[in-house]
């Protein structure tokens, strides 16, 4: 059967005491923190976190309902609200007493609507009035203002991996202002209006935070706005609607998701795509805002991949009651006692477990027919590279002609990538040899993502075993090797040598020697010195290959002493001094190597003429025709005595 669910629940949730067994559970979306609360006498704290170290249970005087409670960036201090007036404190650092202190809102006849931590000692008070930026000074047990803003409030939202707190302000609460806190300091941003339904008059729509997401989609902020119709038997879908967010400059719509349907629904934000979970057909959908339709003006997206449900999840029993032999229970999908938190959190009060929501990459590959669009797809997830490899290999089996043009789509697109990849490794290195000279290197490395396919990449995990297959053409074999060759030039990235030699190892073995004469003759495959030599073994197989690759290694130019050990294996001793002495490298020469390769021959004559050169260019050079002791050359000496006699030397002329 197969996998369409391409999303699923976290294999190792956070589990806590679930409702039924405390008063309240709340969670902090800064730290990623469950907190359990259970009162009466005492009020018990369970604080559990995305990791078993970061448990933490303790217990507070009970003072009344706690309404809201977070821990400051990592565990500090504890903020407790139970009144609509005011916060309390506990310090949770070392050598500080665990007494609270308590700060009420500076505003007269405000309410407190929540607070945010946006460091470990800042604090920001949300009251219907307006927002009161604070700095706690544990010591001290006090806070001090350091700023705060005027304005009427309906309800807010804080995304803190930005740190910007979105604040619904105007009877409707459709006008968001956004502010953004860093390291003591508030800003504005520009404030910007959310388009809501048309509805019949008098009716009038008000702007709920329960339609409202704020989360970051490939580093830039977004706020989401669920967008539902009015229910008349023409009216469109539901939609979700993004406004992008820049830090400076105006908030604009950026992008419409088409959902197609109507009902309750909610929203997460994994691997940079955006997850609508529609409650009644128990099914979620994808939207990937960098995938273009293609007859889309403005950028209108429909669902990548057709609505499914997460993948089933099976809750294990534990406990005293939980038997070895009782299988474990499925979880309701799709509960009405989920709530839903960016990015990607699900949680479930009723059962006592908070869940990662993931995504699933090779259901989609089942579910995505289009080749391009689905590399489009798999290269902006975060764990895609042997998805794509394994695509590719797909891809290639069975070898329909027909497929060719999208092979080349696909090494394009994989290509594309890989080549921006180098162009930033390039000038990153170009900047730090560059910086420092000057002492600046502030640049940062390229980080190398998984979505970099490289040459070793598909020679090891596609194209060696692709070629090995025994039931496909060879023509379609060298048609896909030479795809590949052409999609690497055209973004002028040097292949490989193994990749040629793939190729040149294909054609001899199905014996098209005379493709692989034109390959070379075209300069199809570029010369290297490794090359120079596979074509050096294949003499025996195809005797021209030996003159190919002389002139394969005289177009390098720096192979001349590879040119020289080829003709010198090859006997041919003269050839090697005549090339060497075009290439003006003959005073450089060890005479040694010459001399033994014309003792090989057992050609008398040949290796008279190459003593004599070779004493001539001592003379030359020296003013000697012997040889020095550090030529190593008395046994060859001691031969041409008994040869030629001794009277054949060369005798030193004076000047």
């Amino acid at each position: 059967m197969i996998e369409e669910h391409y999303l699923e629940l976290c294999d190792n949730p956070v589990q806590f005491e679930n409702a039924s067994a405390v008063n309240n559970v709340f969670f902090d979306e800064a730290n990623k923190q469950v907190f359990a609360v259970r009162s009466g006498g005492a009020t018990g704290v369970v604080v559990k976190g995305p990791d078993d170290k970061s448990t933490v249970a303790f217990r507070m005087d009970d003072k009344g309902e706690v309404k809201c409670i977070k821990f400051s960036l990592g565990n500090k201090i504890l903020a407790v609200q139970r009144t609509s007036k005011s916060v309390e404190f506990i310090n949770f650092m070392p050598d500080l007493p665990h007494l609270e202190y308590s700060q009420e809102c500076r505003t007269k006849n405000a309410s407190v609507l929540g607070f945010c931590w946006t460091n470990w000692n800042e604090i920001v008070f949300i009251t219907d009035q307006g927002i009161e930026f604070y700095q706690v000074l544990p010591d001290k047990r006090s806070l001090k203002l350091l700023k705060s803003q005027s304005i009427n409030v309906n309800w807010y939202m804080y995304c803190p991996e930005t740190f910007v707190i979105l604040l619904s302000t105007t009877v409707q609460g459709n006008v968001l202002q956004p502010f953004v806190f860093r390291s003591g300091t508030m800003s504005k941003m520009s404030k910007f209006e959310i388009e809501l339904p048309i509805v019949p008059k008098p009716a009038k729509l008000n702007l709920s935070e329960r339609d409202i997401a704020v989360a970051t989609i490939y580093g830039q902020l977004y706020v989401m706005y669920l967008k539902h119709h009015s229910r008349t038997v023409n009216s469109p879908g539901a939609e979700v609607v993004l406004y992008h967010l820049p830090r400076e400059g105006a908030c604009k719509k950026a992008n419409v998701l088409k959902l197609n349907t109507t009902g309750k629904f909610a929203l997460n934000v994994v691997d940079n795509l955006v997850v609508v979970h529609h409650q009644s057909s128990q099914t979620s959908i994808i939207f990937d805002i960098k995938l273009k339709e293609a007859d889309s003006a403005m950028n209108v997206h429909q669902p990548v991949l057709p609505a499914r449900s997460i993948h089933p999840y099976k809750i294990p029993l534990t406990g005293p009651a939980a038997v070895a032999t009782q299988m474990p229970v499925p979880c309701e999908l799709y509960s009405s006692t989920w709530s839903v938190f960016q990015p990607d959190i699900i949680i479930s009060a009723s059962e006592g477990y908070l869940w990662y929501l993931q995504v699933k990459l090779q259901p989609a590959v089942n579910l995505l027919q289009d080749k391009g669009k689905l590399m489009d797809f798999l290269l902006r997830r975060r764990d895609c590279k042997m998805v794509i490899l394994s695509v590719c290999s797909q891809m290639l089996i069975g070898g329909e002609k027909g497929s060719l043009p999208v092979i080349a789509t696909v090494f394009d697109k994989l290509n594309q990538v890989y080549k921006e990849y180098l162009e930033a490794e390039q000038s990153y290195t170009m900047a730090v040899e560059s910086g420092q000279s000057r002492g600046n290197t502030a640049q940062k490395r390229p980080v190398r993502t998984q979505a970099v396919i490289d040459q070793s990449d598909m020679y090891t995990h596609v194209l060696s075993v692709f070629t090995e297959k025994k039931d496909t053409s060879h023509k379609f074999i060298i048609a896909v090797l030479m795809e590949y060759i052409r999609s690497l030039n055209q973004f002028q990235i040097t292949v490989q040598h193994y990749l040629y030699e793939l190729v040149i190892k294909t054609l001899v073995q199905h014996n098209l020697f005379y493709m692989l004469h034109q390959f070379l003759q075209y300069h199809v495959l570029s010369d290297s010195k490794p090359l120079a030599c596979l074509l050096l073994s294949l003499e025996s197989t195809y005797p021209p290959a030996h003159q190919l690759s002389l002139d394969m290694l005289k177009r390098l130019s720096t192979a001349n002493d590879e040119i020289v050990e080829v003709l010198l294996s090859k006997h041919q001793v003269l050839g090697a001094l005549r090339f060497i002495r075009s290439v003006g490298g003959h005073d450089n020469i060890s005479a040694r190597k010459f001399l033994d390769a014309a003792r090989q021959t057992e050609d008398e004559m040949l290796f008279y003429t190459i003593f004599r050169f070779f004493e001539q260019r001592n003379q030359r050079l020296r003013g000697n025709p012997n040889f020095t002791p550090g030529e190593h050359c008395e046994e060859h000496v001691a031969y041409f005595k008994q040869v030629f006699g001794e009277q054949a030397l060369m005798k030193l002329t004076s000047l």
